[in-house]
């Protein structure tokens, strides 16, 4: 939790995709605690709903990849509270019939894509013209270190996805960039998440081949995602657009991991 002093958010409008659980989840804890108004976007209307009782905000159940229930969210968080000041586009699937390319079917590549890269074009077709109209707004897109880095352990549907994200985010915050709206990509290393457990639960060896090269040693925990979300999204972050923030436990910057 951050500070009760720090609420950089007082009074805005926040819309998190994916926000039941894991990295959008904690998000939403954190954009509450630092006083924003929040709009959570998810398929799942029990945990969805507790999400947003927990922060009484608003849930929308929207499935991302459905161009009219993205524009339904974004216009009932208008609605509800006159503004989107924020846009957290962060929903996601890692599933496990995404593997090398060798393995993976187009139904599969076609699948992520459509969660991972399509889900965050509409998100921000849609919500873009509501921030240039209030002359302001802060969009952050979950990308991945996948898109900065290649594995050989390959979920080839997901790295091509995660690059999509950066590329499409890195041009947008260009585009916009003197409107007042910022767009930027964060891009988390592993972390201890329900996706992550999931991933990994059956094949240990798989999960430590990645921990190995993580210089401080851990997986990330939501919460540390959450608290880099929540700087994007405030005003401590004016002079940061097109960006490709980082947060990785050190993952990209590593040759060799200290002993």
């Amino acid at each position: 939790m951050s500070d009760s002093k720090c609420r950089r958010l007082e009074d805005r409008v926040a819309v998190v995709t994916g926000g039941a659980s894991g990295i959008g989840l904690a998000t939403v804890r954190r954009f509450a605690d630092e006083g924003a108004r929040v709009v959570i976007g998810d398929l799942d209307p029990a945990t969805g709903q507790a999400a947003a009782d927990e922060v009484d905000g608003l849930f929308v159940q929207t499935d991302v990849t459905n161009a009219d229930d993205v524009q339904a969210m974004f216009e009932a968080a208008r609605s509800a509270y006159g503004s989107v000041d924020i846009a957290f586009n962060n929903a996601g699937i890692s599933p496990p019939d995404d593997d090398s390319i060798l393995e993976t079917g187009i139904d599969a590549w076609r699948r992520v894509q459509e969660v991972n890269l399509t889900s965050v074009y509409l998100c921000c077709k849609a919500v873009l013209p509501i921030m240039l109209e209030q002359g302001k707004g802060s969009i952050i897109n979950t990308a991945s270190f996948v898109a900065t880095m290649a594995a050989a352990t390959s979920q080839i549907s997901y790295t091509a996805s995660k690059g999509g994200v950066l590329a499409m985010t890195r041009e947008l915050g260009v585009q916009f960039a003197r409107s007042g709206v910022r767009v930027n990509a964060l891009s988390p290393g592993p972390v201890n998440t329900p996706l992550l457990i999931e991933l990994f639960a059956k094949d240990p060896e798989r999960a430590a081949r990645r921990l190995v090269h993580i210089p401080v040693g851990r997986f990330g925990e939501a919460e540390e995602i959450a608290a880099a979300v929540a700087f994007l999204a405030s005003d401590d972050a004016s002079f940061i657009t097109a960006s490709n923030f980082l947060v990785d436990g050190g993952i990209s910057g590593a040759y060799v991991t200290p002993l």
